[in-house]
């Protein structure tokens, strides 16, 4: 018989919060599947979850993404982040013992200067997950949650710029003509499930995932 201390106890309700996050996720393709499976088994191996050291201690860890969109004008934002050198949706490691969500919520002020707003497509809950191998010096895997934020282009008016270099709206028809290398390498797969879910959405009157 293993004892529980109390202070495992936070951890391992976290754990449970997050196993039934992944269990909400309707898996895009085969590869979100197979993503979702990682992740799960990871999670309840009792591995570290959270970065604490910079860039790559430990080697896997909880980051939280989100996705502005404006659904008027079908458009969703995107960022030149400086270290990546890629175009990329905002977000940031989840700090220890922190709710994903809270990260959004803290992350969105922090790199967009705005409030986050859960979208109809999910609320508060992750559309999407991926767990990505990162390029350049101190790589790493990050187990990405991919929420959808509701917004309009004129709501972000300023954001981080020792984070970005620049933001951009595109339509979702934009993203996909985009260079799959100048992007976050899921984005493409991302945005076809944004479409299908908004496409859903509209055919039932009502917001998606509602």
């Amino acid at each position: 018989m293993i004892a529980i201390g109390a202070s495992d106890v936070p951890d391992l309700s976290l754990r449970a919060r997050l196993t039934e996050l992944l269990e909400g996720i309707d898996p895009w393709d085969e590869q979100e599947r197979a993503h979702l499976a990682t992740a799960a088994e990871w999670i309840a191996s009792g591995a570290p979850l959270y970065r604490t050291q910079k860039p790559d201690v430990p080697t896997m860890h909880l980051v939280s993404y989100f996705v502005a969109l404006d659904e008027a004008r079908g458009e969703l934002l995107l960022v030149a982040h400086r270290r990546a050198g890629l175009w990329l949706p905002s977000g940031g490691h989840v700090e220890p013992m922190e709710d994903p969500w809270e990260t959004v919520l803290r992350e969105c002020c922090e790199e967009l200067r705005t409030e986050a707003v859960p979208s109809g497509v999910s609320g508060k809950n992750p559309f999407f997950l991926t767990v990505t191998r990162t390029r350049g010096q101190g790589q790493h895997t990050d187990v990405s949650l991919w929420y959808v934020l509701t917004s309009e282009v004129g709501d972000i008016a300023s954001f981080d710029e020792d984070e970005f270099e620049a933001i951009k709206w595109l339509s979702l028809q934009q993203v996909l003509a985009e260079p799959g290398d100048t992007l976050d390498p899921h984005m493409h797969r991302f945005t076809s499930k944004l479409m299908a879910a908004l496409a859903r959405g509209s055919d039932l009157g009502t917001p998606a995932g509602r």
